[in-house]
């Protein structure tokens, strides 16, 4: 059970970034664009992991955009029909016929032969409500990003880069940490690429 020092944290920030506006937002879309075609991390990307933005989170659809552009492979969180609580990644292109889930958000239809698995994938980039100066991630609260990323901490596999992204509003000084947290190696903002990876 969650503690409600944890939860209001959520509400607090969740209401933050609700308070940009819809220029701000298409600004930070446009600007996480550019970060993305200047840092050397992402040079070599192939296949990446995204998401469909809900509820105020950092635009993704004009990176995904880009990445088609460049010939990249999109693939989009989908909520797993079997392993409860957690999420398999499925090919996502302009003809991928979409549904919303439970949660109201928007994803692909499973296909089995869509299906990449998380170690396949060479970014995965993440949702998130607050992150703190050490990688920490507080996320919705339903713990699907920590129950997937799990299971490559037990593989001790080095892909994908793991990378947050988020509002430079959203970030804190310190977050309290449970123990199914897992943390960030980056968090990627409009303005800057944050790197914990040596920490």
């Amino acid at each position: 059970m969650e503690n409600e020092e944890r939860a209001s944290v959520r509400r607090s920030f969740r209401e933050r970034r609700n308070t940009l506006s819809a220029l701000e937002q298409r600004e930070a879309a446009a600007q996480l664009v550019q970060q993305y075609q200047q840092h050397p991390i992402y040079n070599n990307a192939r296949s990446v992991g995204l998401y469909i933005t809900h509820d105020g989170e950092l635009g993704t659809n004009a990176l995904i955009n880009h990445l088609w552009q460049h010939n990249k492979a999109v693939y989009l969180a989908v909520l797993h029909p079997f392993a409860k609580g957690h999420l398999l990644f499925l090919r996502y292109d302009k003809n991928t016929p979409m549904k919303a889930n439970r949660f109201g958000i928007l994803e692909p239809t499973l296909d089995c032969s869509a299906v990449c698995p998380l170690r396949e994938l060479d970014i995965l980039f993440t949702p998130l409500v607050a992150f703190d100066e050490q990688g920490n991630r507080l996320g919705m609260g339903g713990g699907f990003y920590d129950r997937t990323l799990a299971q490559l901490r037990k593989e001790k596999s080095y892909r994908p880069a793991i990378i947050g992204l988020a509002h430079d509003i959203q970030k804190t000084a310190n977050l309290t940490v449970e123990a199914w947290d897992i943390p960030l190696s980056y968090v990627q903002t409009p303005s800057r690429l944050y790197d914990f990876s040596a920490s």
